[in-house]
C-alpha cells in the first residue's frame, strides 16, 4: 500500500539525468540522517552536485512535470540549508535555522512510507534542542547523562532530587522559550515600525518629488514668460530709441533753420 502511494505521487525517473538525481538524492538523504564526523565533506560535494543536476534537469527537453522539480528543489533546498545551519557556533542559532527549513512532502522512493528529510528535519530539531538543553544546564552536549538520569530513575534512587532537578529544567526551559519569544515578538514589532517609516518616508518621498516636478515645470514656464518679455522689451527699446532719434534730428533741424533766419533778420534790423 505504502509503495502505491509513493508511485502514485511520484512518477518513475524518464530519463538517465533525473535516475542518477535520484539516486544521488536518496544517498544525501541517507548520509544526513546518519552521524557525521566535523570533518565529514561528501555531503556537502554530493550536495552540491545534486543542484548542478537539478540545473540540468530544469532545461532538460524531457523534463519532468513542474510538481516533480518543486519536490526535488524542495529537498535540495532543505540539504543545503541543513549544512548551513550545522556551521552555525551556538545551538540557538542552529535551532532557529532548523525551523525555517522545509523538509520534502513526498518519498523519494517508493519505499519510504514517510519522506526521508522530514525524519532528518525532526532529527535535527531534536538533536539541536538536546544541545540547547545542555548549554542552559552548563553540561557537555552528549547523551551519557541523560542515559545515566533514565537508568538511576528506572531504580528509584534519589526520586526528591530527580524530580527537582526535573522541575528547575522545566523551568529553565520555560524561561528560555519565554526569552525567544519576548525576542521573536520584539523583532516583529521592531520589523512592523521599520515598514511603517519605510512607507512614511516612501510617502514623503514622494510627495518631496511631486513638488520638486511642479517646481521645475513652474520655472520652465516662468523662464519661456521671462525670454518673451525680454524680446518684447527688446523690440519696445528699440522703437523708442527710433522716435527719439527722429525727434532730435526734427529739433535740431528745427534749431538750425531758426538759427539761420536770426542771422539773416538781426543786421536788417539794424
Amino acid at each position: 500500500m505504502a509503495q502505491a502511494e509513493g508511485s502514485y505521487h511520484r512518477p518513475l525517473a524518464t530519463s538517465r539525468l533525473e535516475l542518477n538525481l535520484v539516486r544521488l538524492l536518496c544517498r544525501c538523504e541517507s548520509m544526513a540522517a546518519e552521524k557525521r564526523e566535523p570533518d565529514e565533506w561528501r555531503l556537502e560535494k554530493y550536495v552540491g552536485a545534486l543542484e548542478d543536476m537539478l540545473q540540468a534537469l530544469k532545461v532538460q527537453a524531457s523534463k519532468p512535470a513542474s510538481e516533480v522539480i518543486s519536490e526535488y528543489s524542495r529537498k535540495v533546498d532543505f540539504l543545503k540549508g541543513m549544512l548551513q545551519a550545522e556551521k552555525l557556533t551556538s545551538s540557538s542559532e542552529k535551532a532557529l535555522a532548523n525551523q525555517f527549513l522545509a523538509p520534502g512532502r513526498v518519498p523519494t522512493t517508493a519505499k519510504e512510507r514517510v519522506p526521508a528529510t522530514k525524519t532528518v528535519h525532526l532529527q535535527s530539531r531534536a538533536r539541536y534542542t538536546s544541545e540547547m538543553r545542555s548549554e542552559l544546564l552548563g553540561m557537555e552536549p552528549s547523551g551519557e547523562c541523560e542515559v545515566d538520569m533514565r537508568k538511576r530513575a528506572a531504580k528509584g534512587s534519589r526520586p526528591a532530587d530527580e524530580r527537582q532537578s526535573a522541575s528547575e529544567l522545566d523551568l529553565v526551559l520555560q524561561r528560555h522559550q519565554g526569552l525567544q519569544e519576548k525576542l521573536a515578538e520584539e523583532m516583529l514589532g521592531l520589523a512592523r515600525s521599520l515598514k511603517t517609516n519605510t512607507l512614511a518616508a516612501q510617502s514623503v518621498i514622494k510627495k518631496d518629488n511631486q513638488t520638486l516636478s511642479h517646481s521645475l515645470k513652474m520655472a520652465d514656464q516662468n523662464l519661456e514668460k521671462l525670454k518673451l518679455e525680454s524680446e518684447r522689451l527688446e523690440q519696445h527699446a528699440q522703437k523708442s530709441v527710433n522716435w527719439l532719434l527722429w525727434a532730435m534730428l526734427i529739433v535740431v533741424c528745427f534749431v538750425f533753420i531758426s538759427m539761420i533766419l536770426f542771422i539773416r533778420i538781426m543786421p536788417r534790423l539794424k
